[in-house]
C-alpha cells in the first residue's frame, strides 16, 4: 500500500515513533520515551496503535508489552508513504523557544530539511539555539509534531552552520531568500513550477547586505510574503506555506 504525504487514518488509540526499520511480522520497541507517551495516552496491552518511523514507513499492530520504560508492538502491517516535493529552509541561529515553534510548524507542513545559519546578527541572540543538545531537543519536538500531524517524514536536521558553508550545501532546485525588497514570493512562477526549492530565512533585525549579496551571487532570489516586517519564525512559516501549496497544486496536476 502506497499514500502520498500522509498515513492512512485507521481505528488505532494512538500513534508512537520507533528509529527501528518496520517489518510485518516483526516487533517494534518503543523507548522510554514513548513507552510514557503510551501510559499517558493510557494504552494498554491488546491496543492497535500507529507506528511511524520518520522515514516513510507507516505501520499499525496491537501493543505486545508496555512498562514503565520500554513497550513492544507487534507489526501487523507496513505502508509506505511518498514523500512530499522538497522544501528546504536556511534558518537562522535564534531564540530558542521561537526555533522550537518553528521546528513544530515547518514539520506539519512537511519541511524536507532544517540547517541552521549563523548570520551576522545572530551572534547577537541570547539564549541562542545551537548545538547538539538543542538539536536533540529540536528533533524531539519534530517527532512529537510529526505523530500529531499525520506525517511520516521526519525532516532532515543539519549542523548549525557559517553562511558559506550553508550555500555550499545548498541542494539543486529553486533558491529564494525572503528579503523585503524582493518580488512578492506568490507571483513567482519559478516556485510554482519546479521543485526542490530552498528557502533561506535571515534573523531578527535582517539579513546584511554582504550576505544578501552572497545569496545573489550564489543564485538565490529575493522574494517578499508580506508587505510588513515578519518576525523571522512568521516569515518562515509563510513562505513554506506557500512554496507547500505551489508544489501540491503542480504536483496534482503531474
Amino acid at each position: 500500500m502506497e499514500r502520498r504525504g500522509h498515513a492512512a487514518v485507521s481505528e488505532v488509540s494512538a500513534t508512537f515513533f520507533v528509529d527501528d526499520a518496520l517489518v510485518e511480522g516483526r516487533s517494534a520497541t518503543l523507548g522510554e520515551a514513548e513507552a510514557h507517551h503510551a501510559q499517558v495516552r493510557r494504552v494498554t496491552v491488546g491496543d492497535r496503535v500507529r507506528l511511524i518511523n520518520g522515514s516513510g514507513s507507516v505501520a499499525e499492530g496491537p501493543v505486545v508489552r508496555l512498562a514503565k520504560s520500554v513497550g513492544a508492538v507487534n507489526v501487523e502491517r507496513v505502508a509506505l508513504v511518498h514523500a512530499l516535493p522538497e522544501i528546504h529552509l536556511l534558518v537562522p541561529i535564534a531564540d530558542r523557544d521561537r526555533m522550537l515553534w518553528l521546528a513544530e510548524k515547518a514539520t506539519e507542513l512537511g519541511l524536507t530539511s532544517w540547517r541552521p545559519v549563523m548570520w551576522r546578527r545572530s551572534r547577537s541572540v541570547s539564549p541562542r539555539g545551537e548545538g547538539i543538545a538543542f538539536q536533540n531537543k529540536l528533533r524531539a519536538r519534530m517527532i512529537s509534531a510529526l505523530a500529531q500531524s499525520g506525517g511520516a517524514w521526519l525532516p532532515s536536521i543539519f549542523p548549525d552552520a557559517i553562511l558559506e558553508r550553508a550555500i555550499a550545501a545548498t541542494p539543486p532546485g529553486v533558491h529564494l531568500v525572503l528579503d523585503a525588497a524582493g518580488a512578492a514570493m506568490i507571483s513567482r512562477s519559478a516556485v510554482k513550477c519546479s521543485t526542490p526549492v530552498t528557502i533561506a530565512v535571515g534573523p531578527e533585525g535582517g539579513i546584511e547586505s554582504e550576505e544578501r549579496d552572497q545569496l545573489i551571487a550564489a543564485g538565490y532570489v529575493p522574494v517578499c510574503v508580506a508587505p510588513n516586517t515578519l518576525r523571522f519564525e512568521t516569515a518562515a512559516i509563510a513562505g513554506l506555506a506557500i512554496a507547500r501549496a505551489f508544489a501540491l497544486t503542480e504536483d496534482s496536476r503531474a
